[in-house]
């Protein structure tokens, strides 16, 4: 009568002996290829910016569950649907739960207050932060705020990336910058906002969501007509801190 684990005996009822060398080989190159997919999928959904078509192909719905929404955003406040699109990738990768270190909600990253600002310009009265959860609501609230930005700087050779950097770091550091320039408002365009900006991490922002942005209009990711991809200025900015934080 055979005893023992199944699986160690040979046909004629002799146990099969298996190196130990053997076996730990094959549990090391286990645990090798499991470290290696955990490490690609943390690597995807930390969502560097280089890896953005592998991004897609690995989290694909969630990259377009919420066109609809930006796109009636977009409509709504006059932005293109593409720049509203880049935000969200940079700021949540498209989680609507996310909540930053500062309070920060949803998709746009929105703070408590310039979404009180969103409500009551919308005069929405019964907001409650919590709301920013809502994809459809933080969306409308980030649209707006961009808007609003664009909107301020509407004068300059590109409103985009001074836009971006109040989103990011708020209009009273984008004007002390322009400020300490020491160049009159009609000279400082955007090239010279990136060489007064002394926030590393914001200048590396406004690059990561303007490269994405031009390639989102360069894979007609919403047909939207009128800008060469070598220039990011979207279309006139419509009615309307920091964000966003």
């Amino acid at each position: 009568m055979k005893c023992g684990r199944p699986g160690l005996w040979s046909g004629s009822g002799w146990p099969v002996r298996i190196p130990f060398g053997f076996l730990s080989r094959r549990v090391l190159v286990g645990l090798a290829v499991a470290l290696v997919l955990v490490a690609l999928g943390l690597w995807l959904e930390a969502g560097h910016d280089n890896n953005y078509a592998l991004q897609r192909l690995a989290f694909g719905e969630r990259y377009r569950q919420f066109d609809s929404e930006i796109r009636a955003a977009a409509d709504r406040y006059a932005v293109d649907p593409a720049l509203i699109k880049a935000v969200i990738w940079r700021e949540s990768r498209f989680q609507p739960d996310m909540v930053g270190t500062r309070g920060e909600r949803g998709l746009m990253q929105i703070t408590e207050g310039a979404a009180q600002d969103w409500a009551r310009a919308e005069k929405i009265e019964t907001f409650v932060a919590t709301d920013l959860l809502d994809p459809k609501t933080n969306i409308e609230a980030g649209a707006w705020y961009l808007s609003k930005a664009l909107r301020h700087w509407s004068e300059k050779d590109d409103p985009v990336p001074f836009a971006l950097a109040e989103y990011n770091a708020g209009r009273t550091r984008v004007k002390r910058w322009e400020k300490d320039s020491g160049r009159t408002a009609g000279r400082f365009g955007a090239e010279e906002l990136r060489e007064a900006m002394d926030f590393p991490a914001t200048k590396a922002y406004i690059k990561s969501i303007q490269d994405r942005y031009l390639d989102f209009r360069k894979r007609g990711e919403f047909s939207s007509p009128g800008l060469s991809p070598e220039k990011s200025s979207p279309p006139a900015a419509g009615p309307g801190g920091s964000r966003a934080g």
